[in-house]
C-alpha cells in the first residue's frame, strides 16, 4: 500500500463505495420485495429474477414502477397517542354541547390526566 499515490486511493475508495451502495440497495430492495403483501407470489418472483439478473437496473425499475403502499399496510405499530391537553379540550367540547355529563367530562379528564 505504500507504492500507492493518492489519486489511487480516492479511486479505490470511490469504487468500493459505489459496491457497498450497490450491495446495500439489492439488499433493501429484496427485503422490501418480501415484505410486500400486494404482490404474489409470481410477482415477487419475476422482481427477484430481475434485481438479480441486472442489478442496477433491476433496481431502478423497481424503485420507479413499484406502486404505492397505504399507510395501513405497513406494520408501523399503533397511531401516536394524542396529547392530554388535546383529550381534555375535546372532552371539554363535548361537555358543552352536552353530549356528555359533569360525570363523564371529569372521568375523561382524569384517564387523560392519568
Amino acid at each position: 500500500m505504500s507504492n500507492w499515490h493518492f489519486g489511487e486511493f480516492l479511486w479505490a475508495m470511490l469504487v468500493f463505495f459505489f459496491w457497498f451502495m450497490i450491495i446495500w440497495m439489492f439488499i433493501a430492495v429484496f427485503a422490501d420485495i418480501f415484505r410486500r403483501d400486494d404482490l404474489s407470489g409470481w410477482g415477487k418472483a419475476g422482481w427477484i429474477v430481475l434485481i438479480v439478473v441486472l442489478p442496477l437496473l433491476g433496481i431502478l425499475i423497481y424503485l420507479i414502477a413499484r406502486p404505492k403502499v397505504p399507510m395501513e399496510g405497513w406494520a408501523a405499530g399503533p397511531p401516536p397517542r394524542q396529547g392530554s391537553a388535546d383529550e381534555i379540550a375535546k372532552a371539554a367540547q363535548l361537555l358543552e354541547s352536552g353530549k356528555i355529563t359533569q360525570a363523564e367530562y371529569e372521568k375523561l379528564k382524569q384517564r387523560a390526566l392519568g
